[in-house]
């Protein structure tokens, strides 16, 4: 079912990440903030009141039951995807799930279930594959401006080892540890850029808590090779590099929200911008919000079935490195 032109987001969970997402909002044509859902009222309150929300709800139940909105933003710790994307798909609300869709290949499969049994629209947020610098990478990589490519490399490194034990990136109840929250980055470009690895080789170490915390993965592809990293152990400079034949790609450090890149061809450098609009959330907003007006179920550029092969690669990553969560 076609969406009118002006959308009405909701948003579940009103976290740090939904901050920056509602500030996105507001720079995307089309679209308004129109309902906040916390499990604290005030918390709701304060976030709606911030940006210009309309309903502030006190449980997420409240949202889900209410006849505000559109499409729903859910912005949750990792272990609630599911949970609230299925709940809210039950009653008839189009989604946008923040990364990863779901905590392991069962949870997503249950996920696109429910939205196809439903007839809604359900996409993850995997912000990065929108984002301007990185579609031109992906362009210049297809139409063999550095040649055939040898090396990918990626990282994605932050120190978290101060950071609460019982909060969501060391607690294994939350599905906690690097690979889930930031290792995804790397994962999802050598998958966007080189496409499905024959063979994964992958390390990883463990916290006291249990949670993994750092891990090192090579994917072997036909005639390439990508060396990716994620941990919460140190901070690393967050750069990526596609190495070819004839020349380099240099995304700008942050990568997963880069400005711009660095092409070499001919030993002659050459440093291109593209600023995203706002934090680079936008973006994605706007994917959503065109396919809601098309009618569409799925992104045509990050597809369920981009979601199934992207989870199906970090379950494997997991496999390797022994982690598992409590729950599961």
């Amino acid at each position: 079912m076609k969406v009118k032109k002006n959308i009405r987001w909701g948003i579940l969970g009103p976290g740090k990440i939904a901050h920056s997402f509602a500030q996105d909002l507001a720079l995307v044509d089309g679209g308004k903030l129109v309902a906040v859902a916390s499990r604290n009222l005030k918390r709701a309150t304060d976030f709606a009141n911030e940006y210009g929300a309309e309903y502030a709800y006190g449980s997420y139940e409240e949202l889900l039951q209410a006849d505000v909105i559109d499409v729903l933003y859910i912005a949750t710790p990792h272990t609630g995807h599911m949970e609230w994307a299925v709940k809210a798909m039950e009653c008839g609300k189009h989604i946008l799930c923040e990364k990863p869709l779901g905590i392991n290949l069962a949870e997503v499969e249950r996920m696109l279930h429910v939205a196809k049994k439903n007839n809604v629209f359900l996409m993850e947020a995997l912000w990065s594959r929108f984002n301007p610098t990185i579609l031109k990478v992906k362009e210049l990589v297809s139409n063999g401006t550095i040649g055939d490519i040898g090396l990918l490399y990626a990282d994605f490194g932050f120190y978290a080892l101060d950071k609460p034990e019982e909060g969501r990136l060391l607690n294994p109840e939350l599905a906690g540890g690097s690979i889930l929250d930031i290792g995804i980055y790397p994962i999802f470009l050598a998958y966007f850029i080189l496409g499905k690895p024959l063979r994964i080789i992958s390390r990883s170490k463990m916290y006291k808590t249990g949670v993994e915390v750092q891990t090192s993965m090579i994917f072997e592809y036909s005639d390439a090779q990508a060396v990716l990293y994620s941990g919460l152990v140190s901070k690393t400079e967050m750069k990526a590099e596609i190495s070819g034949s004839k020349g380099e790609l240099f995304i700008d450090p942050r990568w997963h929200e880069a400005q711009g890149f660095v092409l070499e061809v001919n030993e002659q450098r050459e440093h291109f911008n593209l600023p995203t609009l706002g934090k680079g959330y936008s973006h994605e907003i706007e994917e959503v919000q065109d396919c809601l007006r098309a009618g569409k179920l799925q992104s045509d550029r990050w597809s369920h079935q981009n979601s199934v092969e992207l989870i199906t690669i970090m379950d494997e990553v997991r496999r390797q490195g022994g982690i598992v969560f409590p729950f599961e």
